[in-house]
């Protein structure tokens, strides 16, 4: 224990230290994190054992997205997302269907061992994109603001739709009794509607207590740090414990604290958004130490081939088609297309799945690894670049015009 904790101590330290260089480079935190936890874990050097089960990585996992989605959605610009609500709407309304429906068929020619409800889950597993991931994109001012507000919409809300309909897929897959809730349109209108419920009602109550605090100086610089933190933790688990997404009630209440809180919403959000980054470096070491170097030698030219699909043409033309009549260039569209990463959603619903027991389970988790692991290099190597091709584009345009 006390070796991991050196070595990830020295690790955070170090990264903590040069973050601001590596972002001025093709590289991303994300990829350096999986690249460090593979180096160093078993198949690597082997200094590196961390101890951590399924179960541990999936909480590791959701509290990580819980509180980006939190931070995120509270630093949303409201007054632009009012004006470009239709590009959310389309990409959760059409996109996201259209996508589940793809991969499935796409599954079927690839993966003619598995069962169609085993290849639906796959498909299902794979569709919601990764608030997380997809951060150094949603905050960089050089993307024009519809498109920047409407990818972070769209992942803030994509993995709770999907929770039920997996659980569906799952009841009608095993038969198993735990999972048939999922099978109902009542439970996916509940599960929406709790998250929602709770994530405005503890963010109400907390934010009439901060205000409270604050007049009356209750509230000190060393404790001004925890409040969000707590606060999106809290919205996500009691949404979970009651029945409901706990992630669209951390997205929910992220958008009514931003909107609620705007004088003291800088300095709150800045410990949170430092707390999330280090639970994701951590989530993404163990990945790469646990799990993608288990796994990284059972991959197929199949499984290789659906993850490229996935993140091109299982999303990107399902994006495009959504969007068609609305006021974006091509552009742009092919911009959100691109920026679908798949990850820590993936990661909690890929440990779903995998408890599961099903036949096909080891070509689910293998399909699964290996996108999530070409989302991390190819959507990390790739932001930069295209978001300055965009925003010159988007400055070609405002001039002719």
């Amino acid at each position: 224990m006390y070796a991991d904790l050196t070595i990830v101590g020295l690790f955070v330290f170090i990264y903590s230290a040069i973050a601001g260089g590596v972002e001025r480079t093709p590289l991303t935190g994300p990829i350096v994190f999986t690249a460090f936890g593979l180096a160093l874990g078993p198949v690597g050097l082997g200094w590196l054992h961390l101890g951590i089960d399924r179960e541990g990585l999936r909480t590791l996992a959701e509290l990580t997205l819980a509180l980006v989605l939190f931070t995120d959605a509270a630093n949303a610009n409201l007054s632009v997302l009012g004006k470009s609500w239709r590009i959310p709407e389309r990409l959760l309304g059409m996109g996201l269907p259209l996508t589940i429906l793809l991969g499935f068929a796409v599954g079927v020619l690839l993966f003619p061992e598995l069962g169609w409800f085993e290849i639906a889950i796959l498909a299902t597993m794979l569709a919601p994109t990764d608030a997380a991931l997809g951060k150094a994109v949603v905050t960089n001012a050089s993307v024009p603001p519809d498109v920047r507000e409407g990818l972070n919409v769209e992942s803030g809300l994509n993995d709770g739709i999907c929770v039920p309909i997996l659980l569906a897929l799952l009841a009608l897959a095993t038969g198993v009794e735990q999972y048939r809730l999922g099978f109902s349109l009542g439970y996916f209108a509940e599960a929406i509607g709790i998250g929602v419920a709770v994530g405005v009602a503890v963010t109400l109550t907390a934010i009439g207590l901060l205000r409270l605090s604050t007049r009356h100086g209750w509230i000190t610089e060393t404790w001004r740090q925890l409040p969000v933190v707590a606060l999106a933790l809290s919205c996500f688990a009691l949404a979970q414990l009651l029945g409901g997404s706990g992630f669209i009630a951390a997205f929910a209440g992220g958008l009514l604290f931003g909107a609620l809180a705007k004088q003291e919403k800088h300095a709150l959000l800045l410990a949170a958004e430092g707390t999330g980054d280090t639970l994701a470096l951590m989530t993404w070491v163990v990945f790469g130490a646990g799990v993608v170097g288990q796994t990284v030698g059972y991959f197929s030219w199949s499984v290789l081939l659906y993850a490229m699909l996935s993140l091109t043409l299982i999303r990107m033309l399902p994006v495009y088609l959504s969007l068609r009549g609305l006021p974006l260039r091509a552009n742009a569209k092919l911009f959100i297309g691109w920026f679908g990463p798949r990850g820590l959603a993936s990661i909690v619903f890929g440990i779903m799945v995998f408890s599961a027991d099903l036949p096909g389970g080891d070509t689910l988790s293998v399909a699964l690894v290996c996108t999530i692991l070409l989302s991390i290099l190819l959507h990390g190597l790739t932001a930069n670049p295209l978001v300055a091709l965009l925003a010159r584009a988007s400055r070609r345009d405002g001039e002719i015009r």
